[in-house]
């Protein structure tokens, strides 16, 4: 969440100004125009992408319906662009993969600048504005003062709110998970199921979860007839959110809760960790499910895992290939950072991928994600 900022406008003569609020770390916008029905969806863009905020005033359902005019210029834009360098040498998975990137990176800068107010109590004085207190009490916290936030971000907040309402089923449970906002929702399965099924170590009494995001896997392996299984994680959020749901399917008892950076005191005969799969900087604070920055996280628990390993005990690290794929990573790298922390592989499960951006060949990444498998590595101590 970004520190304190306050952005300033002029409104009917007046100078006006409010704080600042981004979950996501978006900086306060340095322009403020008001905005409302009567603004056009061209004009809209062309002030967003002067990084223009545009502070609404209008209809409620109309700024949601202008967001999606933002959108649908943006990728339009974006599909040109891509026709243009179609037409030039083919680029390299690294080339696409940064280009995505950077394209994402820019369309969520653009569509952030559509921005509303919040009142007493997260009330949206707007007309056909819903009631959207639980959802930012989730996310923010109890109300402190009015304040202006991006749109999407609201969006996004909603959309995680009834994420974690429903929640999301596991097969391997037979149960469901309730991922919080801005907690990595469990919706790939296929690792899950490697967990679910990959044979345990002999006499596996206790296990360790390095990274326990919703608790998921602590959950699975409580499930399996592990009696205790010591949880770690450096985000409160994320701690917060695996108590929950550990609470809820009633294995309280069982998986034990720790702030700690990767690993807790002691050993286990197993280790269990699934870290970002992907190397690179966090643009938000979701994203840190996602990208590893220098792969910290995957090298930290390679380095370490020997030490925190009981006799004949095994680390199991969970990971997809798809940095290989897209150069990010290489084969050799990680068989490096394995063979360097003292590890040897004994066995590997791999699973290929089932979501649907693996079998869209509209998808920027396609010919990577196309070739994706996720692993199950089986590690012991040499």
């Amino acid at each position: 969440m970004t520190p304190d900022a306050r952005i300033g406008w002029i409104e009917n003569g007046q100078e006006r100004s409010a704080r600042w609020q981004s979950e996501s770390g978006v900086p306060a916008p340095k322009k403020v125009v008001p905005a409302d029905d009567t603004m056009t969806a061209d004009a809209a863009y062309r002030l967003a992408l002067d990084a223009n905020a545009l502070l609404w005033r209008g209809d409620f359902q109309n700024a949601r319906q202008l967001l999606q005019a933002l959108a649908r210029r943006i990728d339009h834009k974006s599909s040109r662009s891509k026709r243009a360098k179609a037409a030039k040498a083919p680029a390299t998975p690294f080339e696409q993969f940064h280009r995505h990137r950077l394209a994402q990176l820019q369309r969520a800068r653009v569509l952030a600048m559509l921005v509303i107010p919040f009142e007493d109590g997260y009330t949206i004085p707007l007309r056909r504005a819903p009631d959207v207190r639980a959802a930012c009490e989730e996310a923010y916290g109890p109300y402190r003062e009015p304040f202006v936030a991006s749109l999407r971000e609201l969006l996004g907040l909603i959309g995680a709110h009834e994420w974690h309402r429903k929640g999301v089923e596991i097969p391997a449970l037979g149960d469901r998970i309730h991922p919080c906002y801005g907690v990595f929702s469990p919706v790939r399965g296929e690792y899950v199921d490697l967990v679910a099924q990959a044979p345990l170590p002999a006499q596996c009494a206790l296990a360790f979860d390095i990274g326990a995001g919703t608790g998921v896997l602590s959950a699975v392996l409580a499930r399996r007839g592990i009696e205790r299984v010591i949880a770690t994680d450096m985000d409160q959020r994320a701690l917060s959110c695996a108590r929950e749901n550990i609470g809820r399917l009633g294995l309280s008892r069982q998986v034990e809760l720790v702030q700690a950076d990767l690993f807790p005191d002691g050993r286990a005969p197993l280790v269990v960790c699934n870290p970002p799969w992907l190397p690179g900087k966090p643009s938000s604070s979701i994203e840190y499910a996602i990208y590893d920055p220098d792969s910290r996280m995957l090298k930290g628990f390679l380095a370490g895992l020997v030490d925190h390993l009981e006799q004949n005990g095994e680390g199991w690290l969970i990971l997809s290939d798809l940095a290989e794929h897209l150069g990010l990573r290489t084969r050799e790298q990680l068989l490096g950072w394995i063979d360097a922390g003292g590890l040897a592989v004994v066995q590997r499960h791999d699973v290929r991928p089932v979501h649907s951006k693996a079998f869209d060949p509209d998808d920027p990444l396609h010919a990577a994600r196309s070739r994706e498998v996720t692993s199950l590595w089986r590690l012991r101590a040499k």
